[in-house]
């Protein structure tokens, strides 16, 4: 599978992520609504911010969709027979309830690092 090429960088604001899977932000919208495996953060600002994994994940999307020609629901058994999504009938309580912490905690680290980034910027033009 072709995998796109990803800058060092930990998040990525779905602009970014539409220039480097080549296709419109409204793709994208659209497919979060349709895999409930891309769940992208949202910044203070309300920004949605992907991490790594959705990005690759986006990446997979694509080309199963563009590249093989599948539908969307043959893209999201595909992705289920892998393991890359999971059904909602299949999660158990206690896995939503992880996943939900994990997402928490990655949000809480999302704006710190934007935090420390903004108070760094201000540091070096200050001095």
């Amino acid at each position: 599978m072709s995998v796109v090429e990803l800058p060092q960088k930990l998040y990525f604001r779905i602009g970014e992520v539409a220039r480097l899977l080549e296709v419109k932000p409204h793709v994208i919208r659209f497919w979060e609504k349709e895999f409930k495996s891309l769940r992208p953060k949202k910044s203070a600002t309300g920004q949605r911010i992907f991490n790594r994994r959705d990005v690759e994940r986006l990446s997979t999307i694509k080309h199963l969709l563009y590249t093989e020609r599948f539908t969307i629901e043959g893209a999201r058994k595909y992705l289920r027979e892998n393991g890359f999504e999971v059904a909602d009938a299949t999660a158990s309580p206690e896995a939503r309830a992880a996943e939900r912490m994990r997402d928490g905690l990655l949000g809480v680290r999302a704006r710190l690092s934007s935090l420390l980034a903004t108070l760094d910027q201000r540091r070096s033009s200050s001095g």
